[in-house]
C-alpha cells in the first residue's frame, strides 16, 4: 500500500526527518505518534507530495509521490492540521469544487458528495457559509473533502487538535467508520487519541523511528515491563535484605506511609517475570507480613516517555537542578 524508504528532509543543518522507513498495509488504522517537533507533519507532508524529500522515497500503490504523482496521489486523502477550506463557500459549494479537482466523474458527483456529509455529518449544514461553521464543523468538512473520490488511503495530521471532549469523541467514531472502507493515518502528540483507535503506532523522536507495534506490543517493549506496590509490617532494613535476594527485581524505591509499623516500597521488575510467589514466601520467612501488594504494567505513557528520551531529558534536568 505505502512504502516510505530511507525518507529524509534537512534545512540547512538542521534534519528535521532522519532516513526513516516503514511499510503501510492495507485495512488497519495507523498512529503516527511523537512529541511537538518531532517530524510528524513534515513526514506526512512528504508521503503526500506536498513537499520535496532531501533523501529517500514514497512509494503510493507502487507509483513514486515525486515521480508519479498524480498516479500516487489518487490513492491519497489528505486532512493538513489547518483544514484546507475556502471560509466564503458553503459547504456543499466547497465539496463540488474538491470533487471537480479530483476529476470525480460528473455523473457521480451528486450521490458522492451527499453520502460523504451524510458520512462525516455535514449533511445539515451543507448551504451554511464555512466561515460560520464551529470548529468542530470544520474539522468534518476538512475529512469530507478528504474521502471526495473514495481514496484508498485517508491521512490526518493532527484532527482532533483546540476540539472540545464531545468534538474529539465524535471524530473518533467517525474514523472509526472510516476505516472500515480505508486505511486510516493519523498523527498525533496526545498519546490518548493514538491509543484509543490505532491498530498500530509508530513513535517518532527527532526524525527518527524509535518503535513500531501493536499499542500492546509497546507495553511489552521495553525490559522492566512491570512493577509492584508493597506494603509490609516491619522495618525497612529487614525488608530490604530480602527484596535483595530476588534477581529479577531491578530496582527498589521506598516510599513514605503514615504508619510507622510499616514499609512501603516500588519494585521494579525485569522482564515479564512475576516474582509475586516467591516473594510472599521469603516475606513470610521472615515474619513480614504483606498489608499491599499490587502488580501493574507499564502504562503506555512510560513507554512513549523512554522510547522519545523524554524520561532521560527530565532526570538530568532533575540532576542539575540539585547541583
Amino acid at each position: 500500500m505505502i512504502e516510505v524508504v530511507n525518507l529524509t528532509k534537512k534545512y540547512g543543518n538542521h534534519v528535521a526527518v532522519d532516513h526513516l522507513s516503514f511499510r503501510v498495509e492495507r485495512g488497519m488504522i495507523y498512529g503516527f505518534l511523537g512529541p511537538n517537533g518531532a517530524g510528524k507533519s513534515t513526514t506526512m507532508n512528504m508521503m503526500t507530495g506536498y513537499i520535496a524529500s532531501t533523501e529517500g522515497t514514497v512509494k503510493i500503490n507502487g507509483y513514486d509521490i515525486l515521480k508519479e504523482p498524480e498516479a500516487a496521489k489518487k490513492s491519497i486523502g489528505y486532512l493538513p492540521e489547518l483544514p484546507p477550506v475556502y471560509q466564503d463557500m458553503t459547504v456543499n459549494e466547497y465539496l463540488q469544487f474538491v470533487a471537480e479537482l479530483k476529476k470525480v466523474k460528473k455523473s457521480e458527483r451528486k450521490e458522492q458528495i451527499e453520502q460523504i456529509m451524510e458520512q462525516t455529518k455535514v449533511l445539515d449544514v451543507k448551504d451554511r457559509l464555512i466561515k460560520n461553521l464551529s470548529k468542530g464543523y470544520k474539522q468534518r468538512v476538512g475529512l469530507a473533502q478528504a474521502i471526495v473520490g473514495y481514496p484508498e488511503v485517508i491521512i490526518l495530521d493532527e484532527p482532533m487538535v483546540g476540539l472540545d471532549p464531545k468534538q474529539i469523541i465524535e471524530i473518533r467514531e467517525l474514523i472509526r467508520e472510516l476505516a472500515k472502507k480505508h486505511t486510516v493515518i493519523l498523527s498525533s502528540h496526545i498519546l490518548s487519541e493514538i491509543s484509543a483507535i490505532c491498530d498500530h503506532i509508530m513513535i517518532i523522536s527527532k526524525g527518527k523511528l524509535v518503535a513500531s507495534d501493536t499499542p500492546e506490543g509497546l507495553m511489552k517493549l521495553l525490559s522492566g515491563g512491570s512493577r509492584l506496590s508493597l506494603t509490609v509490617e516491619g522495618n525497612k532494613e529487614k525488608l530490604d535484605k530480602v527484596l535483595h535476594t530476588i534477581e529479577a527485581i531491578s530496582e527498589i524505591n521506598y516510599v513514605a506511609v503514615k504508619d510507622e509499623k510499616c514499609v512501603k516500597a516500588e519494585l521494579y521488575v525485569a522482564g515479564e517475570a512475576d516474582i509475586r510467589v516467591e516473594l510472599f514466601h521469603k516475606l513470610a520467612a521472615e515474619d513480614l507480613p504483606i498489608m499491599e501488594l499490587a502488580l501493574s504494567e507499564k502504562s503506555l505513557e512510560e513507554v512513549f516517555l523512554e522510547l522519545t528520551g523524554e524520561v532521560k531529558e527530565e532526570e538530568e534536568q532533575a540532576d542539575d537542578s540539585n547541583i
